[in-house]
This record gives C-alpha cells, structure tokens and sequence, in this order.
C-alpha cells in the first residue's frame, strides 16, 4: 500500500504502466505482419487531402473488426473508433491520412504510381511523401493491441483517424463536424510524427514544438505597357523584386535575435512574354513563427512594407493580401509530455530524447484545444540509421537525407512501424493503466 509520499506514487504508476505496456505491447510480434502489409498498401494508394475514402475505409473495418463504436464521415473522411473499457479516463490518440501532390522517386517495390485531380482541377501525381502512411499504420496497429490487451488497462480509448492536414483544415473540420458529441472529454490527447531522424528514436518536447504557419498570397497591382515603353509603366516585376529583397530583412532586423521565425517568399508570378511589361504580379510567401506576438509582428511587417514599396513605385491601387493554409502552433502541455517522456525512457532507454523545436507544422492541436483537453506531440525516427550515421559523420545530413515533402523521404519499414506502434501504446497506458 502507498504511502502517499509523491516518489511512492510515481514509482507505483510508473510499474503499473511499465508491465501493462510488456503485456499489451507482447502481441506486436503477431501483428507486425499485417501491419507492414497494410503500410505498403497505404503507400501505394494515397489519396489527397479530402479525399481520402480508401484509406479511411480500410482503417474502419479494422476497427470494427477490433470491437471498437466506429463512427465515419466525421469532418468529410475523417473516422472515430471509440473503445470503452470500464471507468477511467479518455484518452485520444490520432494520426493523420492525407498524401501530396509529389511524383514519387523512391524507387520502392511498393512505390505510389497514383494521380488524382487536385483542387484546382489538374491532374497530379499522388505520394505518402509525408509519412503519414506510417501514422495511419502506427495507429491502427495500437488499436487493435489495446483491444486485444483490455484486460491489463481501464478507461476509453478513442482512436481518430484524420484527414487533410496537409490543407490545414481536417482537424478543424473533424470538429465543426460534430466531434465533440460522438466522444467523452478526454483527459488528453497524443498523437506523433515520423521525422529525418534515425529510426528507432523517439523525440519528445515541452512547450513550442512545431510552428505555427500562415501562407500569404499578395497581388501587386501596377500598370502594362510594351517593354520599349517602360516610362508608360508602373512595372510590378521590379516592385515585386525590391519586396522581396526588402523582405529578407524582417526576420534579421525586426525579430528580436533569441526569437525564431522564417519568412519564405515560395513563388513570384508576373507576365507572358518578354516585351511585354505585366500589369500585376503574384507572389506567395509562407512564415513560420513559436509565439503569437511574434507572429503578429511578422505579418504586420510584411503588409507594412508591400504598402510602402508600391506607394513608393506609384501603383494607383492599394495591394492585394490573402492568408490561406494556416496553421496553430503546436505548445506541449508540460505535464503530460513529462509523463509521456517519463514512460518512454521507462521502455525505450536511451532511444527516448528531447528533441529541438521543429519547423514544420500541424493542425492537430485544434482537436484537443476545441475539446478542451491538454496535449503532447512526439516525433519518432524514420532514417535507416547506419545511413544517418554516415551522413553525420560527414557532415551531409541536410544533403543525404530525404526530408518530409521530399519525393525521395521513405521511412525504413522497421524499425520505424514497431517504433511508432509502441509508442502510442505506451503513451495511452501512461493514463489508462494508471
């Protein structure tokens, strides 16, 4: 019997949760087959954001096949499988299903040869060149070893399968589409991502972990006249050059320097011909940014100086903005990542790091934050590690290295699929075992 000391207690929880995880996790030998089948399935059928039917069908019929209450259609594709297991609480584990619009060059056996048509009504190559084939796997996985395993933990488990986090709407979609009536609160929600990193490693991190993320599209308005002419023109080609030369210094000049933040300018489109002076110019710019005030400091700037660059080329109409493909920041809630931390050096020793804040960003914190239920948010390895060794070793990891988005990024199969599998188990049973 406890003595109520605060070291006691966690001693005890940290058995409890360490021998429930042995249990539940000593199925994963037989599911690993069906599991890597499945993820070579999902890879070689991915499915952009919003449509991702195939993908969300296979996932519901396994859980059925486990006992869970599936619920499908929720946000458009997304699925819920919820698995009530006496009293004790909720906890929600999700990943996220959507693919990119990226022509794959992996060269695998199971390699993508999909197209699809895209928003705009173009047909494009389709590839998981985001990993989310792993999560989708990783999930499904956890899912059916914590319905197998029910006898070694009590509570509900809520398992959500998400689409479009690519367009930075699927969570929020999942919510607006009635999530929060087909489940009970959760204690708190998890979820994961496979990175550049060696596989088999497990990151984790309080606080700021990915950025928050505004695309902007700016439509400069100037005036056309043939290119012998310019004198005739307001040319937006030049203006559009001398913003994004001006550009580069907000982060250097305007952000303080313990601050972090990029400001990309991805695409500049003006004009069809060479003698032609256009009478607009696009450009697209992304920023990334850890904190709200700074975020705000960002995009005041860049309106600021596109104003003060066309005033000063003499455009007779103000300049256009549009923000699309925006993104909340991920901020780990610090109690739970130190308890999901604590239980992952319990299982997997020194393959369990803190992590660095990452660049990239996420739409999953609108799930938890809408349903009121603090989160953490981990990053799990995909790089066969010799291969990443090497590359370290010559210092050439940004070069050798297939990176999220990259038409070459291909998680190893293993370690990464039983990595990411033990992981969501062992989180989950960080509350529900306890």
């Amino acid at each position: 019997m406890s003595d109520g000391s605060p070291v006691v207690e966690w001693m005890e929880w940290a058995m409890a949760s360490n021998s429930a995880a042995s249990s539940v996790l000593a199925g994963l030998e037989g599911s690993r087959p069906w599991q890597e089948e499945l993820y070579r399935d999902v890879h070689r059928h991915p499915e952009l954001s919003h449509s991702e039917q195939r993908t969300a069908g296979l996932v519901a019929d396994r859980l059925r096949g486990a006992g869970y209450e599936v619920h499908e259609g929720v946000g458009g594709t997304g699925v819920v499988g919820v698995l009530a297991n006496g009293e004790g609480p909720t906890v929600l584990l999700r990943a996220d299903m959507d693919a990119l619009p990226v022509l794959e060059a992996t060269g695998l056996p199971y390699a993508s040869e999909v197209t699809a048509t895209d928003a705009e009504g173009n047909e494009v190559p389709v590839m998981h060149a985001c990993g989310h084939d792993v999560h989708v796997t990783c999930l499904a996985g956890a899912a059916q070893l914590l319905a197998d395993g029910r006898e070694h933990w009590n509570g509900t488990l809520v398992t959500l399968f998400q689409p479009a986090e690519e367009t930075g709407d699927g969570a929020r979609g999942m919510v607006d589409g009635g999530l929060g009536e087909l489940i009970p609160t959760p204690q708190v929600a998890l979820g994961q991502h496979v990175m550049p990193l060696p596989a088999g490693q497990v990151g984790t991190r309080t606080g700021p972990a990915l950025s928050a993320a505004d695309s902007m599209r700016i439509t400069l308005h100037g005036r056309g006249a043939h290119g012998s002419m310019p004198q005739a023109a307001v040319d937006p080609v030049v203006l559009a050059a001398m913003i994004v030369v001006r550009l580069q210094t907000v982060v250097s000049r305007e952000v303080a320097p313990g601050e972090t933040a990029v400001l990309t300018v991805g695409s500049i489109q003006a004009g069809t011909k060479s003698n032609v002076i256009p009478d607009q110019a696009v450009l697209q710019l992304n920023v990334r940014t850890y904190t709200e005030a700074t975020r705000t400091l960002v995009l005041d700037a860049i309106r600021r100086i596109v104003r003060a660059e066309c005033e000063a080329s003499g455009c007779a109409k103000e300049p256009d903005f549009e923000l699309f493909d925006r993104f909340p920041l991920t901020d780990n809630d610090g109690a739970a990542t130190e308890r999901v931390a604590s239980a992952f050096t319990g299982f997997f020793g020194d393959r369990a790091t803190p992590v660095g804040q990452q660049s990239a960003s996420e739409d999953f914190s609108d799930i938890p934050t809408s349903l009121g239920a603090p989160y953490t948010y981990w990053f799990i390895g995909g790089i066969d590690p010799d291969s990443y060794d090497r590359a370290l070793q010559a210092g050439r990891v940004a070069q050798d290295v297939p990176v999220n988005h990259s038409a070459t990024f291909a998680p190893v199969v293993q370690p990464t699929l039983d990595t990411g599998t033990q992981a969501l188990v062992i989180a989950a049973l960080a509350w529900l075992a306890a």
